[in-house]
């Protein structure tokens, strides 16, 4: 079983918006609207879980006339906690095998195509990996990633240089990422009550509790919302599918 967790309890002040971004809507759609869009026509995803403030409930649900969406779980204190939320009422209905797809409602112009190539990662597909002996392996996850393409630095204090960073061996991480739901939730399961807090991105408590997880190319398109400037160029492209 796939199930899609959409996270969209973030408040979006950074946009300088009176509502939290992904309500904003371009071409009378909200942005969260273009996400679900493509998650609930994926034949691979089987359920999707949002979680979202009670107050969205009523227009998201306007959203969703189709028999894929199983619920919506409460906003936690940060973004991690919130996944948290959501993989517990996820393990309500779903087995320990199955896998879950974790997606920003920011994240406008997810592919079919990055979600299927998840799907298929995950479980060793070598034709959807490079992998030098050929062989086919078993994944507990996948993330995919942007190289960077700037010299990259190390400060210690912020100020100065502290050192210069080998730009080849690092990479930006996207969303969608893809988990083993039994292991994935165990991970995060782990670092309750306090250490959760300090967990900066989704893939980092499968590391820290040694999960397998698989880097596969990510798409330059599907950037998140979080500036005035990501919401006009997302205007803009819109404005050109129009045309």
């Amino acid at each position: 079983m796939n199930i899609a967790l959409v996270l969209s309890g973030g408040t979006g002040t950074r946009l300088g918006s009176d509502i939290p971004k992904q309500y904003i809507k371009v071409n009378n759609k909200m942005i969260i609207s273009y996400c679900l869009e493509t998650l609930i026509n994926n034949d691979n995803i089987d359920y999707i879980q949002i979680v979202a403030d009670k107050a969205w409930h009523g227009e998201i649900e306007q959203e969703l006339a189709n028999s894929k969406f199983k619920g919506f779980s409460n906003p936690g204190a940060n973004r991690q906690l919130s996944i948290y939320n959501g993989l517990t009422d996820i393990s309500k209905y779903a087995d320990d095998d199955s896998y879950v797809l974790i997606h920003d409602a920011a994240r406008p112009l997810l592919k079919d195509e990055l979600i299927n190539t998840c799907l298929k990662s995950v479980k060793g597909d070598k034709n959807n990996m490079p992998m030098e002996d050929g062989a086919s392996h078993i994944y507990d996850g996948v993330l995919p990633v942007l190289p960077m393409k700037d010299t990259v630095y190390m400060s210690e204090d912020g100020k100065s240089i502290s050192s210069l960073l080998d730009r080849s061996k690092i990479y930006a991480g996207q969303a969608p990422e893809l988990f083993h739901l039994g292991k994935y939730y165990e991970a995060n399961k782990a670092l309750l009550p306090d250490k959760i807090f300090a967990i900066n991105g989704s893939t980092e408590p499968a590391i820290m509790a040694g999960m397998n997880i698989a880097m596969i190319p990510g798409d330059e398109g599907n950037f998140k919302i979080t500036t005035k400037a990501d919401l006009d160029r997302f205007f803009e492209l819109e404005a050109i599918d129009e045309v």
